[in-house]
C-alpha cells in the first residue's frame, strides 16, 4: 500500500483540541511534503458544525501558504454531526467513507472504547484502519478487554495505537546510530554499558489540562506509554528488518523482559509535585491551586522509576525513566553511560570516566563524551565532546504518524501485546504509590526537582 492510494481520513472528535492543535497541522505538513498523498478528509463528532464552519476550522489549522494538495483537501472536506458511540450513526458515517477509510479517534479514551464496542455492529470495509490515541486502557485488564474488542473488528496490522514519540526523528536516528555503526553495535550491552537514562522534563506547567492530567499524572501520562516504548527501542535485540513484524516482535520481546528494578517498587521509584515558583520570569501557582485540580488525588507531576531488562544483553543495567512538569528547563534525552576501561596504563593522570552517548530531542543532537589527552600535558586526561546536529527530520512527529497510517505501515505503531505489557510493567509502582508506600515529595516550579533526589547527570 502507498499514500498514493486514496484513503478517507475520518477524524472522530473533529472539533476538539487535539484535531486543531496537532492532527490538522500535521496533515497540512504531510500534504506539502508528499503532495502525491491522496486523502479525503471528513470531520465527525457530537457538536453541531456546518460544512463551511468546518472548512474554516481546517483552513485556519493548516495555516497560510499551503500547497495545492492541502488546498484541495480544504475545499473538499465536510463535517458530519453524529454520535460516534452509536452503531446506527457509525454505519451511516462509514457508508460514505469509501472502501479504504481511516477512523482516527481524537476523543477521550473512554469514548474511543465505547465507539469501538459500537463498531462491532458495523460491517467495516476490508481495508479499514483504526487509529487510537493513548492512554490505551487504564490498566492491564482494561487494555486486554479493549484489545479483545478490536480483535473482533480488524487484523492487528490495521489497528494503530498511536505513540507519536515513535515518529520522533530522535528515535529513528537512534536506530541508525546503533545498527549502522560497528563502533556502537558490538558494545550495546551490559558488557560495556553501566546505565541508561530516558528523560522527558518540560518547563511547562499544567497548561489547562487538569481534566486529563490530574487523573493520570506523570507516570501514566509519559512513562507508562512514551518512555517505555523508547526503552524498548534501546533494549531490543537487532531485528532482521525494520518491517512491521520484525520490529514489533523485537520491541515486544524487550518489554516482556522489563520489570521494576529488584522487584521493589518502593525503593526503585520516586514521585513529587510542584509548588509555586517562577520559570523564565513567569510565576506558576502551586499545582494544587491550578483550576480543575483535586488535591485529594495526590497526583504527581514528576515521576521517576528504575527498571531492568532481564535478558543476557542487559542483565544488571539500570534503566531510569523520568518525566516532570514545571522543571527549570526542557530536557528530553536518551543517555547511555559506558563503563570505564578495564585497565588504564599507569602514567595517565586526571579523572577516569566512562564515555557517555547522548541523544537529545528538540533540537535533535547526537553527542559522545570521550576521554582524550590534554593539550598541555599529553598524559593528563581531559574530556571532549563530539556532537552532530541531526535536525528535526523532514516531518514532525504527528505528520510521520499520519504518513504511516495512510500508507498502512504499522511498524511505528504500538502492538496490542506491547500496550498490555506497559501496564504490567508499571503496575507495581502504581500499587505502591496508591498504598502510600512512596512519599509524595515537593519541588518548586522552575527547579531541578526535590532536594535529596539523586542527580541523573
Amino acid at each position: 500500500m502507498s499514500v498514493t492510494d486514496e484513503r478517507t481520513l475520518v477524524i472522530l472528535g473533529a472539533t476538539g483540541d487535539l484535531t486543531s492543535r496537532l492532527l490538522l497541522p500535521a496533515l497540512a505538513q504531510l500534504l506539502d511534503a508528499e503532495p502525491d498523498t491522496k486523502v479525503r478528509l471528513v470531520g465527525a463528532g457530537m457538536d453541531a458544525e456546518t460544512d463551511a464552519a468546518w472548512r474554516s476550522r481546517v483552513k485556519a489549522a493548516f495555516g497560510e501558504g499551503v500547497g495545492a494538495a492541502a488546498s484541495a483537501v480544504v475545499k473538499a472536506t465536510r463535517y458530519v454531526q453524529c454520535d460516534i458511540t452509536a452503531t446506527k450513526d457509525l454505519t451511516a458515517l462509514l457508508a460514505d467513507a469509501g472502501e479504504r477509510p481511516v477512523l482516527y479517534f481524537a476523543v477521550p479514551p473512554a469514548v474511543a472504547a465505547a465507539a469501538c464496542r459500537a463498531l462491532t455492529g458495523v460491517t467495516l470495509p476490508a481495508e479499514t484502519i483504526l487509529a487510537l490515541e493513548k492512554p490505551f486502557g487504564t490498566d492491564q485488564h482494561s487494555a486486554e478487554q479493549l484489545n479483545a474488542v478490536l480483535a473482533q473488528l480488524l487484523p492487528e496490522q490495521q489497528i494503530f495505537r498511536v505513540d507519536h514519540f515513535l515518529g520522533r526523528s530522535m528515535v529513528l536516528n537512534m536506530l541508525g546510530v546503533r545498527f549502522a555503526n560497528r563502533v556502537f553495535e558490538p558494545v550495546w550491552s551490559s558488557e560495556n554499558v553501566a546505565s541508561v537514562t530516558i528523560r522527558y522534563d518540560e518547563s511547562l506547567g499544567l497548561e489547562g489540562r487538569a481534566g486529563y492530567y490530574d487523573k493520570a499524572g506523570a507516570l501514566e501520562d509519559m512513562i507508562q506509554s512514551h518512555l517505555l516504548q523508547v526503552l524498548a527501542f534501546v533494549a531490543m535485540e537487532p531485528p532482521a528488518t525494520l518491517g512491521e513484524r520484525d520490529l514489533r516482535d523485537a520491541t515486544g520481546a524487550a518489554l516482556r523482559a522489563t520489570h521494576v528494578w529488584d522487584d521493589n517498587a518502593v525503593h526503585s521509584s520516586r514521585r513529587a509535585r510542584y509548588t509555586a515558583g517562577t520559570i523564565d520570569g513567569t510565576a506558576l501557582p502551586n499545582y494544587v491551586d491550578e483550576p480543575g485540580v483535586d488535591p485529594s488525588r495526590g497526583t504527581e507531576t514528576l515521576a521517576e522509576a528504575v527498571f531492568e531488562v532481564r535478558t543476557a544483553r542487559w542483565e544488571g543495567v539500570p534503566f531510569t525513566l523520568r518525566s516532570g512538569k514545571a522543571m527549570s528547563a526542557r530536557l528530553a534525552e536518551v543517555v547511555l553511560r559506558f563503563k570505564p576501561v578495564h585497565h588504564l596504563p599507569t602514567g595517565f593522570s586526571g579523572e577516569e570516566q566512562g564515555s557517555v552517548l547522548r541523544f537529545s530531542l528538540g533540537p535533535d543532537v547526537f553527542c559522545l563524551d570521550l576521554n582524550v589527552n590534554g593539550a598541555a600535558d599529553p598524559f593528563s586526561l581531559s574530556r571532549a565532546t563530539m556532537h552532530a546536529e541531526l535536525g528535526e527530520g523532514a516531518l514532525k512527529a504527528y505528520a510521520e504518524v499520519l504518513s504511516s497510517i495512510l500508507s498502512g505501515d504499522a511498524a511505528l505503531a504500538v502492538r496490542g501485546d506491547a500496550a498490555e505489557e506497559c501496564w504490567r510493567i508499571v503496575q507495581p509502582v502504581l500499587d505502591a504509590w496508591r498504598r502510600g508506600d512512596v512519599p509524595l515529595d515537593e519541588y518548586p516550579a522552575g527547579s531541578t526537582g526535590p532536594d535529596g533526589w539523586p542527580p541523573l547527570g
